[in-house]
């Protein structure tokens, strides 16, 4: 019987599920991958800074947040012309999906019609686009839609409980607010955290908990391993056991059957074992291009390299009439297997 979706989920429960032992918390995961997904196929994003530093919010792990002393400096939001160079760029390399973060707490309402634009554009080259701009203002979700926007990234970064110990410059319940306009937008969602910043375990199962038991499981759903940067507060965070790791994205799977799961920040610290059991255990996303923001990533020919000695391959993006949106969750659950689709994450 397939994995039932749920949004009841209790902090024992999850925290049971990380308690399993790492073989059979991987034969589970895996088991609900292959019941809804291509255990075989990734789906290929890259995420360019179209306005870096300069961000008010004080972020701990964040070298784009001006109070820090990190060496990023404030930039201008960029040109289409140089969005659309890189957009280009990424699709050559593989990616079927550009998604674009900018250091704002929010967008002010003068900032949309320019992002939006940027957006138009990106999807005319047959992409897939998702963008992370911080908070919300009314009427600004309708509006990225309606210039083609297919996601929106907004994370929520870490149990609810933790939240306060990272972050003072916005609340908990402001991420969920702009999680709702996205989806009475109709836009698809892209929202997971960062783990290794000092938490407990059970704190990373209230990360997950907090996921699972939204509304609806976001579409996407990105597992950060913390990036320590010098000149942030958690510069010198005690580094994640790598298997712990591997049990948040296999718990996220189990969690989240449906949500594709996307091995996100931190891949640059870890070796190719690590990775590929993190691909067992359901993550079917990552970013290309070396780098994410303002940090590092494996180069794009590691990555390919990677993915043939994985025999893992890229997901196509599959267009319909005015879309190049590709329903992962909904092909996978009628019985498609493939993923039929083409993710800051931050």
């Amino acid at each position: 019987m397939p994995a039932a979706v749920r949004h009841d989920w209790t902090r024992d429960e999850v925290v049971a599920l990380f308690a399993l032992p790492f073989n059979d918390l991987l034969f589970r995961a895996h088991a609900v991958h292959r019941e809804h997904h291509d255990p075989n196929a990734v789906q290929v994003s890259t995420l360019l800074s179209i306005k870096t530093g300069g961000c008010p919010e004080d972020c701990a792990y964040c070298p784009q947040a001006q109070r820090y002393d990190t060496g990023v400096q404030a930039q201008k939001l960029l040109e289409i012309d140089e969005v659309l160079h890189r957009a280009r760029a990424a699709k050559a390399a593989g990616a079927s999906r550009f998604c674009m973060g900018a250091a704002w707490r929010g967008p002010k309402d003068r900032d949309i019609p320019k992002v939006a634009a940027i957006v138009s554009a990106v999807k005319g080259l047959g992409l897939e686009t998702c963008a992370t701009l911080g908070l919300l203002g009314d009427g600004h979700a309708q509006q990225l839609k309606d210039a083609g926007l297919d996601y929106y990234n907004h994370n929520i970064d870490t149990a609810p409980e933790f939240y306060g110990e990272i972050i003072h410059t916005r609340e908990y319940q402001d991420r969920l607010t702009t999680l709702e306009q996205v989806r009475d937008a109709g836009l698809k969602t892209c929202c997971g955290g960062i783990v290794g910043m000092g938490e407990t375990r059970e704190q990373r199962a209230g990360l997950l908990q907090a996921l699972a038991n939204l509304p609806e499981h976001p579409q996407s759903v990105p597992i950060n391993q913390l990036v320590p940067v010098p000149g942030t507060p958690l510069a010198n965070a005690e580094p994640l056991d790598p298997f712990e790791f591997v049990r948040a994205i296999a718990v996220a799977r189990i969690l989240m059957p449906r949500s594709i799961v996307r091995l996100s920040a931190g891949r640059q610290q870890m070796d190719d074992a690590v990775q590929a059991l993190c691909f067992f255990a359901g993550a079917g996303s990552i970013f290309l291009g070396d780098k994410l923001l303002t940090t590092g990533n494996p180069d794009v020919e590691a990555d390919h390299a990677l993915f043939r000695r994985l025999d893992l391959h890229p997901m196509d993006v599959v267009e319909h009439a005015g879309t190049v949106h590709a329903d992962i969750a909904e092909g996978a659950a009628a019985g498609c297997g493939q993923g039929c689709g083409c993710s800051v994450a931050a």
